[in-house]
């Protein structure tokens, strides 16, 4: 836990009304203090109207009784009233408000904890397929992952990005026969360049397959080609490999594009478990999980049905031996627990996925490999929708690639960052423009409840106005140029005898709430909550701006605001961060 660690004052006053209730009521020792902000004080507690009905006392009377024994001589709490049927209303003193900002502020890590810290938590995320173009369905695993990487890091546990690569498969059996027997056909990064590589690749499959459908003689030696692969064969493991280094090339440029943190060393494809598939199976057996069914091993589930009410089932290991993504998931799982000693397991993937990762995790507890000290969650997420409101595809109803619809954000940012700032150089305004249109697109994403469909919609995503990246963006933008004009002080002495007005209060409690919104998403895993909070603090500023003058203000009020805008500033661009968004300082 950091040093420097701030408790919030929501937690602060809750742990207040919790000790008064303890003392009140000794019996209740435990209960929810039910403490929030209020329009009406700072802080309500409504603890007594559930309490009351436990014990049969009159709501009001409790509350009475814990606005008592709530220290009202407290450092933080100024004033505690009874209200109505029975809430608590609390307003704490401005100098605890002032010292917090002024504790924040001296902090590198804004006073956030690390209550994760002693955690190893590993991701699954992105996971694209070798030999294929990375697609619009590959954009909310990886900016959804990539978040929950970047707050649970911050937090202090021990991250493992793990980058479930398909690279292994009867396909590319097919792939390497075809391309052995096409030299003519360019491929590589450096005959084409690196991002038309899988894009020539995903073309030579489809000829592959065509091929394969069309041609016997050609299927008997791509059949051929398939078992060479699986017996290592070395010249056709080395062209394998050479295909996987390119692909992994191309998912590079796009990952750099996207800013996420996925490097080659979180890239531990499907080929990384073969090796352990006949042991797993074994495992399987010997402990009556798996059972052999026509040939087959197979686990039946105990709990899920089909439609013919018979069990639902996982193929281990298929009628010819082989082995398929159910048989890769399930040594994946055993992998992640016995050998990196995973305390934490999240699958970030698509809602359609539910019943597989259900029927995964319930044969991995059966097997041991999931105890209850390892904790597992498939983070699912909906589906990116087009203009006509059906998943998104192109004109001609194929997958979009993941690089156009990048580039189309970026166009739409463009042109209206260019509207705004016509003067600014052409350099200036392309690198803003690609600030602007990749964080619009991961900021739409992430806005979203991840369970949650939406819309693609470039122009929408790239506003000034409303809840949206680019509107965050010049939000820190514009908190920046107040901070040049200041002067860009180091430090600024806070005075806590200072009275904040309405707005600057309601802001610094935003400001004190940020922490509670990273143990949320710990909690929920979902990133939207840090998106909407930061949106919620952009306009809580802007408020605070419009009706409390910063440049102009007498001292110390003068003073206590640019350190307001600091921690405004500073909160903005860390959280944009945990989102992978950047936060430019002009735009």
């Amino acid at each position: 836990m950091s040093a420097a660690t701030v408790v919030p004052l929501l937690a602060h006053v809750a742990s207040l009304v919790s000790e008064a209730i303890v003392r009140a009521r000794p019996q209740l020792a435990g209960a929810d203090p039910v403490v929030r902000r209020s329009d009406r004080a700072d802080f309500q507690s409504n603890a007594a109207l559930s309490l009351a009905k436990q014990i049969g006392e009159p709501p009001n009377q409790l509350a009475s009784e814990l606005t008592s024994e709530l220290s009202i001589g407290d450092a933080v709490i100024a004033q505690v009233q009874a209200s109505g049927p029975g809430f608590l209303n609390i307003t704490l003193t401005d100098a605890s408000i002032w010292a917090q900002l002024a504790a924040r502020l001296a902090d590198a890590r804004l006073g956030i904890g690390e209550p994760a810290a002693g955690q190893r938590i590993v991701i699954d995320y992105s996971a694209p397929n070798v030999a294929k173009e990375m697609h619009v369905g590959h954009l909310r695993t990886t900016i959804i992952g990539d978040s929950l990487a970047r707050v649970f890091t911050l937090l202090g546990a021990d991250v493992v990005r793990a980058n479930h690569l398909g690279d292994w498969g009867t396909q590319f059996g097919m792939l390497i026969q075809f391309i052995d027997e096409h030299p003519d056909q360019p491929w590589h990064a450096d005959d084409i360049g690196t991002d038309a590589t899988v894009s020539a690749l995903d073309g030579l499959y489809k000829a592959a397959r065509a091929q394969f459908d069309a041609d016997p003689e050609f299927a008997d030696r791509a059949r051929t080609r398939v078992v060479a692969l699986q017996s290592g064969d070395t010249t056709t493991v080395d062209r394998w490999r050479e295909i996987v280094a390119e692909s992994e090339k191309a998912f590079g440029s796009i990952y750099d594009r996207l800013g996420v943190l996925l490097t080659p060393d979180d890239y531990v494809g499907e080929s990384f478990y073969n090796s352990m598939l006949t042991d797993t199976t074994t495992e399987l057996l010997d402990k009556g999980v798996a059972v052999h069914s026509d040939g087959a091993v197979v686990v039946e589930s105990e709990h899920v049905t089909g439609p013919d009410d018979s069990p639902a089932v996982l193929m281990v290991r298929k009628r010819d031996g082989g082995y398929g993504y159910d048989s890769t998931d399930l040594a994946t799982i055993r992998y992640r627990t016995a050998n990196l000693h995973a305390d934490r397991l999240l699958y970030v993937t698509d809602s359609r996925q539910a019943l597989h990762f259900q029927l995964i995790f319930e044969a991995a507890r059966r097997a041991g490999w999931l105890t209850d000290a390892v904790d597992v969650d498939h983070v699912a997420y909906g589906t990116i929708l087009g203009p006509d409101g059906k998943p998104f595809k192109t004109r001609a109803g194929g997958t979009v690639r993941l690089m156009d619809l990048l580039d189309d954000a970026v166009a739409a940012a463009r042109a209206i960052v260019a509207e705004k700032n016509p003067d600014l150089p052409a350099a200036e305004l392309d690198a803003i423009a690609e600030q602007a249109g990749i964080g619009a697109v991961k900021y739409a994403d992430l806005s979203t409840s991840r369970v949650k469909d939406y819309m693609f919609d470039p122009s929408r995503m790239t506003a000034f106005n409303g809840n949206t990246g680019v509107y965050l963006q010049y939000a820190h933008a514009r908190i920046r140029s107040i901070l040049r004009k200041a002067g860009e002080p180091d430090t600024v002495a806070v005075d806590t005898a200072v009275t904040p007005e309405p707005a600057e209060r309601a802001l610094l409690f935003t400001l004190d709430e940020y922490d509670l919104v990273l143990a949320e998403i710990a909690q929920t895993l979902e990133p939207h909550r840090l998106a909407n909070y930061l949106y919620d603090l952009a306009r809580a500023f802007t408020t605070f701006y419009d009706t409390c003058p910063v440049l102009a203000a007498p001292e110390p009020v003068r003073s206590n605001r640019i350190a307001v805008c600091q921690l405004a500033a500073r909160t903005l661009a860390h959280g944009l961060g945990l989102l992978g968004i950047a936060a430019p300082v002009r735009l």
